[in-house]
């Protein structure tokens, strides 16, 4: 069986189909799972979960291969194959959401769905070599054994206290290996632990089975590879017990991705290892089991892949492929969207190994698509130059002898290229007042012919001055009246400044929006247009995975702020003023009797009262000319006064 490199690491599974390796498994970051036949190196079927974007495809493992006559879902490709030969069909791949998935290369369709058994993410899933079983570890701790005849849970256990990050199955199918930083192994009849290994310092993310014998004739080995770890350690099951430590390593260059090999059957014949690390290489191993080695060993060959350029470009090895019997290997190179299948017989005897392959992925981004030819203008010395996509801006040739003297016609014509128009481009504001109508498509005409040249010649300064505009109508018109043959160019060039800086990125969205609005037509009768949009479509999604999460914590946020505000705004009201703005101060009659008995004369208490009467209603009759409102007060005040001294005449 391919080997299932888990996911404690952020790695794309890639695996190869078990025994004839004629199909490759890939899944890729948007969850669509791909199969691809390795013979005829083409798409052989896609399948796109229905939550393939929200519950993502962590891991993925091939079944036994069964004969096609096994079942009714594959008498219908007897009539496709026309041979009753073994191979594989059902694959099991674990998702994000915790469920795990089906899916049957002959129906081409999924077979069914296990939910219900993890509140986790599935980091790993494991058949059972003979009978219908399948086992998955999840983030949760737990260890599920599947029924796959009818669809649900058999049996369920605790495996450890960190998440379950790699399961293997022995290949007598009575033991089961499950790691997280401790590696155990379960009897599964009794579902106890029969074994534990400690020595991994990180997540395990790969467990293999190297021999094939009992554990109790102490010939049973199996590796381990861990994440962040450059080594892979071989480890014995002793009859005794006195297996706590590693018996062999083998060095690596990086931390191991995807790990196959040819087991071994007895002591005489040696196991054979094929490891692809992150770096991108590949590391064969040969070596024969038989007891404890102290030195590490350091693979027979390490083989790498690089292009066919000046400056060669190191190509990334995705995995790679034993089989018994042969010293072919099959190798899996390029990219997740559209990898090279390539069967390569490697020469052991050279320690390193450098296999240069022209790989023409049309995801690279490259400006190599025939343009239109765009003739240089011929400019004379009395032209005007106009800024692209500036209406009133103009440039005058800096060239040209300033002086009253006028030039003779046709004089003086110069054949000048585009750095040079460039460099006499002059962002002065002129004012737009009698700038003629025509003006600003003659700017989007010079501003179309400009991205082309740029395109065409890749020059950064021209496309910076191009893409640094920002009115919509002019990006409009300038994709509008683009060639046919200068989209695509196009298309890569915003692909590869989307992938910059964001405030890049915001102006480059409004390009693409008027790419798409003027050009989807052509775009679409484009035979490659998956491969070709490969690139931004997956970057476009990357960037909107975390947005839904953004929103959220925005939200929260910004309630939490306008708490603090609310609470701080109370706190600092200004204290009330309790002081009065007015009193008014009620004298009674006995006060005022007794002060003008000792103050006045009998006889002037009239005349004292008629003198302080008159200044008050003189002050009231210029206070009521100043304020006409207070004047209607006073009036109202004056009624008042007046029922007041009625009802005290009636008194």
């Amino acid at each position: 069986m391919a080997a299932d490199t888990g996911s404690a690491s952020l790695q794309l599974p890639c695996v190869f189909s078990p025994t004839s390796r004629q199909y490759l498994a890939l899944c890729s970051q948007d969850g669509r799972l791909r199969i691809w036949n390795t013979d005829s190196k083409t798409l052989h079927q896609e399948y796109v979960p229905s939550a393939h974007l929200s519950a993502t495809c962590i891991c993925i493992t091939w079944g036994p291969c069964r004969t096609v006559k096994e079942g009714p879902q594959r008498k219908k490709r007897k009539s496709v194959a026309g041979q009753a030969e073994e191979k594989a069909d059902l694959l099991a791949m674990g998702t994000a959401a915790g469920s795990v998935l089906i899916y049957s290369t002959a129906k081409g369709a999924l077979h069914c769905t296990l939910d219900g058994g993890h509140s986790g993410a599935v980091n790993c899933v494991q058949w059972h070599p003979e009978d219908s079983l399948l086992y998955s570890g999840s983030d949760d701790t737990n260890i599920v054994e599947w029924d796959l005849q009818t669809g649900k849970a058999r049996s369920k256990w605790k495996a450890d206290r960190a998440a379950v990050t790699s399961l293997c199955v022995s290949p007598d199918g009575k033991l089961l290996l499950s790691a997280g930083q401790i590696i155990k192994m379960w009897d599964l009849d009794t579902k106890e632990v029969y074994r534990k290994f400690t020595g991994h310092s990180t997540a395990v993310t790969t467990l293999r089975f190297a021999t094939t014998r009992p554990p109790d004739s102490n010939g049973l080995y199996f590796l381990s590879g861990a994440a962040h770890d450059r080594l892979l350690s071989v480890w014995q099951v002793r009859e005794d017990g006195k297996d706590k430590n590693s018996v062999v390593s083998f060095t690596l260059t990086d931390e191991p991705r995807h790990v196959d090999l040819v087991a071994s059957n007895s002591k005489e014949e040696a196991v054979r290892l094929a490891v692809v690390c992150k770096d991108g290489q590949l590391h064969l191993f040969e070596h024969f089991l038989n007891g404890p080695c102290k030195k590490p060993l350091s693979p027979s060959c390490t083989v790498q892949m690089s292009d066919t350029k000046d400056s060669p470009v190191p190509i990334p090895l995705l995995g790679a492929a034993l089989r018994a019997g042969t010293r072919t290997v099959l190798l899996g190179y390029g990219n997740h969207l559209q990898p090279v299948m390539e069967k390569v017989e490697i020469n052991t005897a050279e320690r390193h190994v450098c296999l240069t392959r022209d790989v023409q992925t049309s995801l690279a981004l490259s400006m190599e698509t025939a343009v239109s030819k765009v003739k240089t203008p011929i400019v004379n010395a009395k032209s005007r130059v106009l800024v692209p996509g500036l209406p009133g801006h103009q440039a005058p040739v800096k060239g040209s002898a300033q002086g009253p003297e006028k030039r003779k016609k046709d004089t003086d014509t110069k054949e000048m290229s585009i750095a040079e128009r460039l460099g006499e481009i002059d962002l002065s504001t002129v004012s737009s007042k009698g700038a003629p109508k025509g003006t600003a498509s003659l700017q989007t005409d010079n501003f179309a012919v400009l991205l082309v040249q740029g395109l065409e010649s890749s020059d950064a300064n021209i496309l910076n001055k191009v893409f640094q505009t920002r009115k919509e109508m002019v990006i409009k018109k300038t994709v509008a009246r683009l060639p046919l043959p200068a989209v695509l160019p196009l298309v890569e060039e915003i692909t590869k400044r989307l992938q910059g800086h964001p405030f890049t990125a915001v102006l480059m969205v409004r390009w693409l929006k008027a790419v798409l609005m003027h050009h989807t037509s052509y775009l679409a009768s484009l035979p490659d247009l998956v491969t070709q949009l490969g690139v931004l479509y997956h970057m476009i999604e990357s960037r909107v995975k975390m947005f839904h999460k953004l929103t959220k914590l925005h939200g929260k946020l910004y309630l939490l702020m306008t708490q603090v505000a609310t609470s701080d705004s109370s706190n600092t009201v200004t204290a009330v003023d309790h002081t009065a703005k007015l009193v008014y101060e009620e004298e009674s009659s006995d006060e005022d009797e007794a002060s003008g008995d000792e103050g006045l004369p009998d006889g002037d208490d009239s005349n004292w009262e008629e003198e302080e009467e008159e200044p008050a209603v003189a002050m009231e009759e210029e206070a009521d000319e100043d304020d006409p409102d207070r004047k209607t007060d006073s009036k109202a005040n004056g009624e008042e006064d007046m029922e007041r001294g009625n009802e005290s005449e009636e008194e």
